[in-house]
């Protein structure tokens, strides 16, 4: 609900709020935030702003035109449960000084992606994501010029068998086998319950929570909404889900591979279009119930899937993820229910009210006002061009690709294997991206730059602890 500025100062007087916290999401997908002291919250602040340096925040302003101004989202008001002090929280947008939008701002990218989709296509787009991260007892590591390392550990792990826990009781996950685990194995089940009523009390609705695969790994999974409000509630989630697990003395990571040889997290975006009434994908007659409109929409991802995983699988960590053999993608095809498709449609739950699609590849390091964005301007492509994937030889196919005879599986086509193979993939293709000036030159310009440079070209320079045990000796 999108409050008056006269009801924000209402409220702020009633409820005796003594501060108010600004958030705003730099260009990788991470909050910073400025507070100001309840008293200072006037009718001004939702029309003026306040003044920030844009510069400080990665992949915006250089330094000699950093002036920027925040200004507050009234629909996005809630009380943060975290600060000492009683906290009202909004997020805000970005505005240039002459008070136009930024262009580079993600949340006026996803603005201008729900504005083209409405201009050319009827109906909706719909996105539920699903969040899977480790809770760990403890995270150590190090990066320096003659050492390097990292230390994971959580007290429910297999590898804690045999740890000397005065007394250990024994209840730990074993290796690849924590799938809907229960307590006291599940040691996170409290926790989790407490952050999801946190998060229903925060305005998002919660479908459920469980364990997932691997030792210390949870899921939390969403309701469907509109693509703006789904990334605002990503953000939302990430920042409870921290928080929360560090008032437990426990530490929450969203990285998509932290361990060795154990399933990783992945982001999976459910995503639909919707008439208000019933699922736009749906027909009972189609191929697993999908429609004409649902299998465009899924030849548009597959199409582009390799330039999309850029933006829905943007760390060098993803693609240790994205392997064979732990149910991640690693091939462009669809199917009805096969886990190790890219486009995955869901057969548990099939019906003209929520019939959709799930998009495998994406975790949870993307910036998700750019990621859900760059997913629905490639759906509306293939819708567009009426893109078949059956044609374009995306599948479907019903059994691992491994198993298939050599020469099929020779013509399945592969996702990138690395962050720097999906940077070439976008830098090849993102003219769907341009439709509607949704995206911009500038922006993927400046994506690409800042990931080969601070990330890929960084890590690529640094030694790593696996490289001594196979070379010190040489």
């Amino acid at each position: 609900m999108v409050l008056t500025n006269e009801q924000i100062l209402k409220f702020v007087k009633d409820q005796s709020v003594e501060m108010v916290d600004f958030k705003v999401v730099d260009l990788i997908g991470r909050w910073h935030h400025v507070t100001i002291p309840a008293s200072q919250l006037s009718k001004s602040t939702f029309t003026d702003g306040i003044g920030i340096d844009a510069s400080s925040y990665p992949g915006y302003k250089k330094v000699a035109a950093g002036d920027m101004r925040i200004i507050p989202d009234n629909a996005t008001c809630i009380i943060d449960r975290f600060p000492d002090l009683r906290t009202l929280s909004i997020l805000c947008d970005i505005i240039e000084p002459d008070g136009k939008p930024y262009v580079r701002y993600p949340r006026n990218v996803a603005r201008r992606a729900e504005q083209y989709m409405a201009s050319i296509q009827k109906g909706v787009a719909l996105f539920s994501p699903e969040l899977e991260f480790h809770v760990f007892d403890e995270i150590r590591y190090s990066s320096d010029v003659n050492q390097a390392s990292y230390y994971l550990d959580s007290g429910e792990a297999f590898w804690n068998t045999g740890r000397a826990e005065n007394p250990n009781l024994g209840y730990k996950i074993p290796s690849q086998a924590g799938y809907h685990g229960i307590p006291p194995a599940d040691s996170t089940f409290n926790l989790r319950s407490k952050l999801i009523k946190l998060i229903g009390e925060s305005g998002i609705s919660v479908k459920y929570h469980h364990h997932e695969v691997g030792a210390a790994q949870v899921e939390i999974e969403v309701l469907h909404d509109t693509l703006l409000a789904s990334a605002d509630a990503v953000m939302l989630m990430k920042y409870l889900i921290k928080n929360i697990a560090c008032q437990s003395r426990k530490v929450a990571t969203f990285m998509p591979k932290p361990l060795y040889q154990e399933a990783g997290n992945g982001m999976h975006v459910h995503q639909y279009l919707s008439d208000g009434k019933i699922s736009l994908f749906y027909d009972k007659n189609g191929y697993a119930g999908m429609s004409r409109l649902g299998l465009n929409y899924i030849g548009g991802l597959l199409k582009h899937g390799p330039a999309l995983l850029a933006f829905t699988s943007p760390s060098t960590n993803s693609y240790k993820r994205l392997i064979p053999g732990y149910e991640a993608p690693v091939n462009l095809f669809f199917a009805a229910g096969n886990r190790t498709a890219a486009v995955r449609i869901p057969m548990y739950d099939v019906n003209k009210q929520r019939a959709r699609i799930e998009f495998r590849p994406p975790d949870a390091t993307c910036n998700p006002y750019l990621a859900l964005s760059a997913m629905l301007m490639a759906g509306i492509d293939g819708i567009e061009n009426q893109i078949d994937p059956t044609a374009e030889g995306f599948g479907p196919f019903e059994i691992e690709i491994a198993e298939m005879p050599e020469e099929e599986r020779a013509g399945v086509k592969a996702l990138p294997s690395s962050l720097k193979d999906a940077l070439g993939a976008l830098g090849d293709d993102h003219d769907f991206l341009l439709k509607g000036k949704v995206f911009t030159e500038d922006l993927i310009d400046a994506w690409i730059e800042y990931k080969l440079n601070k990330e890929v070209n960084s890590l690529r320079a640094r030694p790593h602890p696996y490289e001594f045990q196979l070379y010190s000796d040489i």
